[in-house]
């Protein structure tokens, strides 16, 4: 497992954040015609049960953008990727359908409302760091070019940053070559949901990816530990 810490100023901006992290060891595959019945139906069940102007009111995604407020970043121009994938979906726009493993970070994603962060583990230099976006940073978000982190939770190795709750960097992202994926769960609302959301996240890797030596560490302002999920 990567070391993962949290700085100072994400602790005392976010005392309630919990840091879930699994690492495991995967086959990716283009696409999973099972996994993308069940992402059919989580939309299906979206569109029938939810409206988007409810959407920044669900727990897990509130916490998030109100966390970005006391960062100092818009959450309405920089929106958490489970709130704009939902947002997507309410819209009557399909997911993007990218390769499995990005398609199961996406799934658990819009079910748990956590914006997950999906890197190739392999292409991490060093440990982790949960810090703040600073001005003129260098980051380029998959899909979406340069990208103006600051005032956004990043996460950083030796080299530089890797993910954002809007958005991952090009430089660690999944692709079809991976083999070893480190996903963080980001609870800002804080430990409630969090483990079952890492649960349902092994399920799916397990089921679709074939996951093996899985390990998964809870983290916390106060303290962190391996757990079993």
């Amino acid at each position: 497992m990567i070391s993962i810490a949290l700085s100072t100023e994400i602790s005392e901006a976010c005392p309630d954040l919990h840091v879930l992290a699994i690492a495991c060891q995967v086959r990716n595959t283009e696409s999973d015609e099972f996994l993308w019945e069940e992402i059919t139906r989580a939309e299906e069940e979206i569109r029938s049960t939810s409206q988007i102007e409810d959407i920044n009111k669900w727990p897990p995604i509130r916490a998030t953008r109100q966390a970005y407020k006391r960062l100092g970043k818009d959450p309405n121009r920089y929106r958490p990727s489970a709130e704009a994938l939902r947002r997507r979906i309410l819209r009557g726009l399909p997911l993007y359908k990218i390769d499995t493993l990005v398609d199961i970070i996406n799934l658990v994603s819009i079910r748990s409302g956590y914006s997950i962060g999906g890197f190739d583990a392999d292409k991490i230099v060093g440990g982790l760091e949960l810090g703040v976006g600073k001005e003129g940073e260098i980051y380029h978000g998959i899909g979406r070019g340069e990208l103006n982190i600051a005032g956004l939770p990043v996460y950083r190795d030796e080299v530089a940053g890797v993910g954002t709750p809007t958005s991952d960097e090009e430089r660690t992202k999944i692709e079809m070559s991976t083999t070893s994926l480190l996903m963080i769960l980001n609870g800002y609302s804080g430990r409630e949901g969090l483990l079952e959301a890492g649960r349902y996240s092994v399920d799916l890797l397990k089921r679709y990816v074939s996951a093996v030596n899985v390990e998964a560490e809870l983290i916390c302002r106060e303290n962190r530990g391996k757990i079993t999920l």
